[in-house]
């Protein structure tokens, strides 16, 4: 018989895990080893040949690593999962795995300044070309998705402008050309949105973010058909080798367990800010899904369980005027993470998005009084007394 479905709350705490299975130890063990011992020189052949169940090395496989990928799979309703060093190594084996010298990515408009770098390695080195789409109508997918189209990789929402994409829109026009779509669901985690079960293939996250929650960990996620996960583990993970460590994978099983407790408190606090923000005279614009004049808003109700914890928004005046007023910050520290406990913001045109160059920035929405929040687990009046404060001293 097999295990009953439950709910994503019951599944972040159980999900991939049997206590009997590892000396009915409550919690996870960290297996904290490089290597695996053989009984035999013939089990050793057997399990090298794929003939015979188990671990080897932990650059191949490793107990605690299989723990986080099972349970990742189940929350994000894939069939199996990979876990690595980080976001971008995630990001890096997927593209790699999916593209080949003379192919074309065709992108949503913005991607983290990290996943451009890789675009622009990709296209200078191996002549994998991209363009970036604001994926608006079919109409307009068609035309854009070329003969060497490999794959179609999504933001949503796209870091920092906080646009959305209409995942199950370009699922369809995607699936019916053969086209793999890969969505970075990093700002929303599954527990907001689910991109497999809305047509897409491949699911990335930075873990460093909600995942992991508390900012001690950098890691990636690859989540998707078991197939592809099979062979990107036997390809672009164990040759190139951006593996996470077992100690790493345990803290973010740990993580996991308060995922919805803490999503449901950083999404409650984000729309507070974002209703404060919303009417202050210092602020020019505010973007954030749960906005009901944001120009996304029905995506967002269609494909998010709710809004997310980041808002983004512009101070009135120049890049000169956003710095004054981060550095008039005193509880919320400048930083460029996001998802964790304490309340975050970074500056994405200086920061985050500084390797995008200018001209490209503006296309994407990236001004120079832009500013991104990361809504932390603070109490939320505390958090807005101090943008309150900073704001009235520019």
């Amino acid at each position: 018989m097999g295990k009953k479905k439950s709910r994503f709350e019951t599944e972040v705490i159980h999900s991939g895990y049997w206590p009997n299975e590892h000396q009915d130890s409550l919690v996870p063990p960290l297996y904290q080893t490089s290597t695996f011992t053989f009984t035999s020189a013939e089990q050793g052949e057997r399990r090298f040949a794929g003939q015979e169940e188990g671990f080897i090395y932990s650059r191949l496989g490793n107990p605690t690593v299989k723990i986080l990928e099972e349970r990742m799979a189940v929350l994000e309703q894939g069939e199996a999962g990979l876990a690595f060093s980080s976001g971008m190594a995630a990001v890096s084996a997927v593209l790699v795995a999916l593209t080949k010298t003379g192919d074309h990515i065709l992108c949503s408009q913005g991607v983290y300044g990290c996943t451009f770098g890789l675009l622009e390695l990709l296209k200078g080195k191996y002549g994998i070309e991209h363009d970036f789409s604001l994926m608006e109508s079919a109409e307009a997918l068609d035309q854009e998705i070329l003969p060497n189209t490999a794959c179609i990789y999504i933001e949503t929402p796209i870091n920092p402008t906080m646009k959305l994409v209409d995942l199950e829109l370009v699922a369809m026009v995607a699936n019916k050309k053969g086209i793999p779509v890969v969505v970075d669901n990093t700002f929303c985690s599954p527990y907001i949105q689910t991109p497999l079960t809305l047509g897409c293939n491949v699911v990335i996250h930075s873990a460093t973010k909600y995942i992991c929650g508390h900012g001690d960990v950098i890691a990636g996620l690859v989540i998707g058909e078991k197939e592809f996960i099979r062979q990107v583990s036997r390809t672009t993970q164990k040759d190139i080798g951006g593996i996470i460590s077992p100690f790493d994978a345990w803290l973010l099983l740990r993580g996991i367990k308060t995922l919805p407790v803490r999503m449901d408190r950083h999404c409650e606090n984000a729309l507070r800010l974002f209703e404060f923000m919303k009417s202050h005279p210092k602020i020019e614009s505010v973007y954030f899904p749960g906005d009901p004049e944001h120009q996304d808003y029905s995506i967002a109700k269609k494909q998010m369980k709710q809004s997310g914890g980041l808002i983004s928004f512009t101070i009135k005046g120049s890049k000169v005027s956003a710095q004054q007023f981060m550095n008039q910050l005193q509880l919320i520290k400048i930083a460029v993470s996001l998802g964790d406990a304490e309340t975050l913001i970074q500056h994405p045109a200086t920061m985050t998005h500084a390797v995008v160059p200018e001209e490209e920035r503006k296309k994407m929405g990236i001004e120079d009084n832009l500013l991104r929040l990361s809504v932390g687990l603070e109490a939320w009046e505390d958090i807005q007394e101090d943008l309150d404060q900073a704001l009235e001293r520019i």
